[in-house]
């Protein structure tokens, strides 16, 4: 399909940025699309009628993101409802979630011009904090939800039950519930499983567990998955995709499920998910 608008936001701290945004914008508008630009990117391009990221979600058929996969995972928290197919063009080397790097913006503009882009939808998750006074915070993730013990050092008790069965308590620094798409980020490091992206499943992975047969668990992406704060002398903090961490209290339980909605992330054709993993993870095969 071919889109119509597209929003186009980048990441104002990276080099060369202004005078990329500028020539993707030319290009996207050369080949008949309406451009529409995020308001801290439109500023420092020195382009005009900049937009808020929930105006441009409502507003474009794509969006066009020039920066890295952070930059991708801030897009997603604040687009809201709007949710809308989203393509990454990195600027550096390629990433997880991004398909093209900036060297290759021209093909990408043509491909997206031309309506040959494909998509993968991606799970995403929502997070719900039930506070011990009945309140609740309700968060979207892309990647996965990471609870940490903070700047102090020692360990943490984080009681979790998925469909409502007791799993254990961990002990551990901290615990990371991860989408398929996540699974190639925090918990990765933190050892756990590489997931392909339509594999249908949450794994759950501790960091730095004090039992040493506390492992990754994989989950049925229909699962609900509950972790409730058991630690008593030190405070816990919750961090949905990396963003601004929520400190949470005692008896404070955060329920973490499967949104209803999904993310079309796009790539260029030819371009999979293996093949991104074998170059990001230098698998070289038996070749040393």
């Amino acid at each position: 399909m071919r889109p119509k608008t597209i929003g186009l936001i980048a990441h104002t701290g990276k080099p060369g940025v202004a005078e990329l945004t500028r020539t993707v914008a030319r290009e996207l508008e050369r080949a008949g699309l309406t451009v529409a630009l995020e308001a801290n990117t439109a500023s420092l391009a020195g382009l005009p009628d900049g937009r808020a990221i929930p105006d441009l979600g409502r507003e474009a058929d794509l969006l066009v993101v020039l920066g890295g996969d952070g930059t991708i995972l801030h897009l997603v928290g604040q687009l809201g409802d709007n949710i809308k197919p989203v393509f990454g063009i990195n600027i550096g080397a390629l990433g997880f979630l991004t398909c093209s790097n900036s060297g290759a913006y021209a093909e990408a503009v043509e491909c997206i011009a031309a309506g040959k882009i494909v998509f993968s939808e991606r799970t995403l998750l929502d997070v719900s904090v039930k506070l011990p006074n009945g309140k609740a915070s309700r968060m979207t993730g892309l990647n996965d939800v990471v609870f940490s013990r903070g700047e102090v050092s020692r360990l943490i008790r984080l009681r979790t039950s998925v469909d409502g069965e007791v799993l254990t308590e961990f002990n551990a620094d901290g615990l990371i519930v991860a989408t398929p798409t996540g699974s190639t980020a925090y918990s990765l490091s933190a050892g756990g499983p590489i997931l392909a992206p339509e594999s249908g499943a949450f794994v759950i992975t501790p960091i730095c567990p004090h039992v040493l047969t506390n492992r990754s668990i994989i989950v049925d992406e229909n699962a609900v998955i509950e972790v409730e704060v058991t630690e008593h002398e030190y405070p816990v903090f919750l961090t949905v995709d990396g963003r601004e961490p929520l400190r949470i209290e005692p008896g404070t339980t955060a329920e973490i499920k499967k949104s209803s909605r999904v993310l079309p992330l796009a790539s260029l054709p030819g371009v999979s998910f293996f093949g991104v993993v074998r170059q990001k993870l230098k698998w070289s095969g038996s070749n040393i």
